[in-house]
């Protein structure tokens, strides 16, 4: 993928014309066109601008990554979740065990708990890499 197919990506993606997204940014629907079609690229003034019109960093819009944000989780930081999780589910499993109307979990319950386990880590995750993430390293979108 190419600047012009994020470009176009993201606009469709926010529901956007070539005239909507152009007017956002003070410029003609030709130039978004021609953007897209591979014809001129934007400024770099441009790119951090439409960086902020999609909330994504401008390495995303570059196509340099394929991280939208500085705090996107990696591939690592949710295998880390998941056994997390995990181990979390299996103390539940240890002593005194979770039980519903008396009934020890069943492997449903049980992944269901799991996901909804992973979900919270992953927002408390992403949270915590927006917030310490020292600025030198959130690059282009670390506003």
């Amino acid at each position: 993928m190419d600047t012009a197919q994020r470009i176009a990506e993201l606009r469709i993606e926010h529901k956007m014309s070539q005239a909507d997204l152009a007017n956002r940014l003070s410029v003609s629907p030709s130039t978004v066109g021609m953007w897209e079609t591979r014809k001129r690229m934007p400024s770099p003034d441009l790119i951090k601008q439409l960086g902020k019109v999609f909330d994504v960093s401008t390495d995303y819009i570059l196509a340099v990554s394929d991280k939208r944000h500085y705090y996107d989780l990696t591939a690592k930081d949710t295998q880390d979740i998941a056994e997390q999780a995990q181990q979390i589910i299996d103390g539940m499993d240890t002593g005194a065990s979770v039980n519903f109307y008396g009934e020890p979990m069943t492997e449903e319950q049980k992944q269901s708990m799991r996901d909804i386990l992973e979900m919270g880590l992953r927002i408390n995750k992403e949270k915590a890499k927006k917030k310490f993430t020292p600025k030198k390293f959130r690059g282009q979108d670390g506003d």
